[in-house]
């Protein structure tokens, strides 16, 4: 009997059966961040959203609350102790579903599971970006060495960057770049990483826009079967802003075009931690936390 985990976090949420092994089933964006005030909770319109995207996938999937599993990230945990309390009550009564808000802490013990793996004895940096928050984890060979969780995530620079869903981007790569780069600008990282791993769809992402992925010949875990130069991240990223059109991009993946929305902004911030990082190589990634968790079940 399948059980079903379900990441919601700042702008999209992702539903998982596990059973046998881990399967993807949809995924749905929401754009938390649009009009939240963390006193007042999240905005009208997307509370309905939510409540009828959670009413539809009840139904269609049989959510019960002994085989359903929630995990809530990013903006909810600004909100304060009255409004999270609310919408648990709201899950508890509306859905029989416990809408449970993580810490980051606990959410960065997940991505680390997620991400348990034989390096080949490589130093690695896992990039884990969302809406309003990016989780850094170092591996060192098996084990993991040092955390750091950023303040910065995706919808800062859309909220900074009215132009960058322009048909062709009306920002460029250079100058959000320097924006983000002022942001971590008193963050100290080591600069002696052998890779990078850039999580939360990335693989995907960079299959579908055709960036120059090669054979990963760093480690071999069965799951990260690419990687790609620095250099092709970089020629990658320019193609997004510059060629490709935004509607392209939403056609590129039509049971969920909004997730696009957040595809030219979202390489900007690993863009920066790569070169800060002095990193020379990135595996992107499609792992998140729900791996975490069902590792941390086995």
């Amino acid at each position: 009997m399948p059980n079903y985990y379900i990441d919601l976090g700042s702008s999209t949420i992702k539903v998982y059966c596990y059973e046998k092994e881990l399967k993807l089933l949809e995924e749905h964006s929401i754009y938390f961040k649009n009009d939240f005030d963390a006193e007042k909770g999240i905005s009208e319109s997307n509370l309905k959203e939510l409540c009828d995207y959670f009413a539809g996938i009840k139904n269609q999937y049989d959510l019960k609350y002994y085989n359903t599993y929630i995990f809530v990230t990013g903006i909810f945990r600004n909100l304060i102790q009255i409004r999270k309390q609310e919408l648990v009550k709201l899950f508890n009564d509306k859905f029989d579903l416990h809408f449970n808000i993580i810490s980051h802490g606990i959410e960065n013990y997940y991505l680390g599971k997620a991400m348990e793996n034989d390096y080949n004895g490589k130093k690695v940096l896992i990039i884990n970006m969302g809406g309003k928050t990016t989780e850094l984890v170092t591996y060192v060979g098996t084990k993991i060495t040092d955390t750091m969780n950023l303040n910065l995530g995706v919808a800062d620079l859309l909220n900074n960057f009215s132009e960058v869903n322009n048909k062709y981007s009306g920002n460029t790569v250079e100058e959000m770049e320097n924006f983000v780069a002022e942001r971590l600008s008193t963050i100290e990282l080591d600069k002696d990483y052998d890779c990078a791993i850039f999580t939360g769809g990335e693989e995907r992402f960079e299959l579908l826009t055709g960036f120059n992925l090669v054979e990963n010949t760093l480690f071999n875990d069965n799951i990260h079967k690419y990687m790609l130069s620095l250099e092709d991240y970089i020629k990658g990223t320019e193609k997004v802003f510059n060629d490709i059109s935004i509607e392209e991009l939403y056609a590129l993946m039509p049971s969920n075009p909004k997730w696009m929305d957040g595809a030219r902004s979202g390489a900007i911030i690993p863009l920066v931690l790569f070169k800060m990082t002095n990193v020379k190589w990135i595996i992107p990634s499609d792992l998140n936390l729900i791996n975490g968790v069902i590792n941390d079940l086995k």
